[in-house]
Parts: C-alpha cells; structure tokens; sequence
C-alpha cells in the first residue's frame, strides 16, 4: 500500500514540476518571439498559463534548480500586476531564466581545458 502512496506523490510531484516547465517555457517564448509586446497582452497570457498551472496542487520541491524554477514562475506571475515597462520585465524575465539555464548547464558538462595533467603523455 505504501509503494503505491509512493507512486501517486512522485507523479503528482513530476506532474507539478512539468507543469511549472511548461508554464515558464510558454512565457519564455512568448517574450522572445513576440515582436510588439504589450502589459494588456502579458497579462492575458499569464492569466491563460494560469489556468493550467492552477489545475495542478503546489508540491514542496527540494531540489536546487527545482526551487529556482518555482522562484521564478512566482516572479513571472507577480511581475504581471507591477508597474514597470514591458521592456523592463522582459529583460529581468529574460535574464533570470537564462541564470537558471547556466546553473543547470554548470552542473552537467565540465571544461577540461585548463587541466594540464591529461596532456603529459603527449611530451
């Protein structure tokens, strides 16, 4: 019985955590793809990920990047009513997602260019 308790928590965990990809993803397109950006229309395109991202219940996440991520659909979704340009939002919506990529991309590949050691044989 608690195998399948197990179960149901991590799908509804990878549920939620799709769901708040899928919802940073839609924005993130749509801030780079857009080429007259308007708040009327930023606003209604939070609202319609909204609906989707509301269908799932929030579950505490642990992992760093995880909780990033869920920072940052916070800030998109509060960033909707504030009173700063378009442009402005873009850029801090833009920046931090590209923060939250590099830290993602840091952890899987490594440069080995600046260790010598593996080059020695070839002397």
């Amino acid at each position: 019985m608690s195998a399948s308790n197990k179960a149901i928590e991590n799908s509804n965990r990878l549920r939620y955590i799709r769901a708040l990809e899928r919802f940073h993803k839609s924005i993130i397109s749509y801030l780079m793809n857009t080429p007259e950006l308007s708040m009327e229309r930023y606003a209604k395109k939070i609202d319609n990920a909204l609906k989707l991202l509301n269908r799932i219940e929030e579950i505490p996440l642990y992992k760093g990047e995880l909780q990033d991520l869920q920072k940052l659909v916070k800030k998109i979704i509060s960033l909707k009513d504030s009173s700063k340009s378009i442009e402005d939002i873009k850029d801090e919506i833009l920046y931090s997602s590209n923060q939250l990529d590099k830290s993602k991309n840091a952890r899987r590949y490594k440069k080995d260019k600046h260790t010598n050691s593996k080059y020695d044989e070839w002397e």
